[in-house]
């Protein structure tokens, strides 16, 4: 027990550290561990102590499961919604949804590493640049939001970066190399592909900024535009088309997969 007591985080720095704090309260209240917690609510113990020490956004699921485990009455179900709302903008929640279900994945970044393969130091070297008040619950989102790409049946992933993104030092020159070399480390899964588009290409079909797209089992594609203050989600069939063919542009000014690995890595070694 004095190993998971370190983990204990101030409830008042967040609500997500405040649900954390009350399942180590209740947990430890009903005489379970942290495995068994995990065994009764069918997760592991790995995101039982990430969650207590609010570093991940507990799911719906898991927040029910707690209130049946250690019997309180529907309150983690009740504060679930709140932790939500301030860990994803309110714009940006139906996406986070919608990439749940989706077989494909399908995104372009021209500054930086997008957020299913961002590491944890990257993401809070990004917002601690913006400096933002709920930037603890925004890394935490971050990855939360990566465990779709730990499923079987996950979608495909597919990636195309401006060479900018890899010559931006995010967090410093070790923190920009092990994220590099993770971005290397998730093209090892056949279903995660990474293209990066040279400078020497000159301009290309997206230099007005980043966006994403999703590629539904039911249903519309949808695209994500990014901005500075906020996003927007768009069904639009011409909307999505024409994002579809500035995808296929790009894809076509990028290296092929196995040169743009090797460029990611030529980067990393150069940080290194």
């Amino acid at each position: 027990m004095a190993a998971e007591n370190a983990l204990e985080v101030d409830p008042k720095v967040s609500t997500l550290a405040y649900f954390g704090t009350e399942l180590r309260i209740r947990r430890e209240e009903a005489g379970l561990s942290q495995v068994k917690l995990a065994r009764h609510t069918f997760c592991t113990h790995s995101y039982i102590s990430r969650i207590e020490s609010a570093s991940r956004v507990p799911s719906e699921e898991f927040a029910q499961r707690c209130d049946e485990v250690l019997g309180t009455g529907g309150m983690f179900a009740r504060l679930w919604p709140v932790v939500i709302e301030h860990a994803y903008p309110d714009w940006f929640r139906p996406f986070v949804e919608l990439e749940k279900d989706a077989v494909s994945i399908w995104n372009f970044e021209n500054q930086v590493v997008p957020g299913l393969l961002q590491t944890e130091e990257y993401a809070q070297a990004l917002f601690a640049a913006a400096r933002l008040s709920n930037a603890y619950e925004l890394v935490a989102a971050r990855m939360t939001r990566q465990h779709i790409l730990e499923r079987e049946n996950r979608a495909t992933l597919w990636v195309v970066l401006d060479e900018n993104v890899l010559r931006r030092t995010v967090g410093g020159p070790e923190v920009m190399a092990r994220q590099l070399r993770s971005v290397m480390e998730a093209t090892e899964d056949p279903r995660t592909i990474v293209q990066v588009v040279p400078f020497d290409v000159g301009a290309h079909a997206s230099m007005d900024g980043p966006f994403a797209g999703l590629t539904m089992t039911e249903g519309a594609d949808v695209v994500y535009i990014d901005g500075r203050a906020r996003g927007h989600i768009s069904a639009a069939p011409a909307e999505v088309t024409g994002y579809h063919h500035a995808y296929d542009l790009l894809r076509a000014d990028a290296l092929p997969p196995s040169a743009s690995v090797d460029l990611i890595a030529a980067r990393a070694k150069e940080l290194s």
